[in-house]
């Protein structure tokens, strides 16, 4: 439950899905994650630090091996979220007929 606690704070798993590819600064971070001030990206951060799931290194943030685990167990979570944004997608080309 303290895992889904942690990822369930707003911002969160998009910081960790933003580190995905590699190192990320926290301006860069700022500057992906449109509308996220920086007393919450410093909060999520330490709180993502704490728990193991990333690490500060020379080029910014990182996805520890923990971290990089945890984007593996989300991939499926991905595939389907792409499969249901198609889904809306085409539910808004096709209006029901009323």
């Amino acid at each position: 439950m303290a895992a889904m606690d942690l990822f369930g704070r707003r911002w969160a798993l998009r910081i960790i899905w933003e580190l995905r590819a590699g190192p990320v600064g926290a301006r860069e971070l700022l500057t992906r994650c449109a509308g996220l001030s920086s007393s919450v990206l410093y909060q999520r951060l330490r709180e993502l630090t704490s728990g193991g799931i990333i690490a500060s290194s020379a080029d910014g943030y990182e996805l520890t091996q923990l971290g990089t685990t945890l984007g593996h167990a989300l991939r499926p979570l991905n595939e389907w979220a792409n499969t249901w944004a198609q889904a809306q997608e085409q539910n808004d080309q096709d209006p029901v007929e009323g």
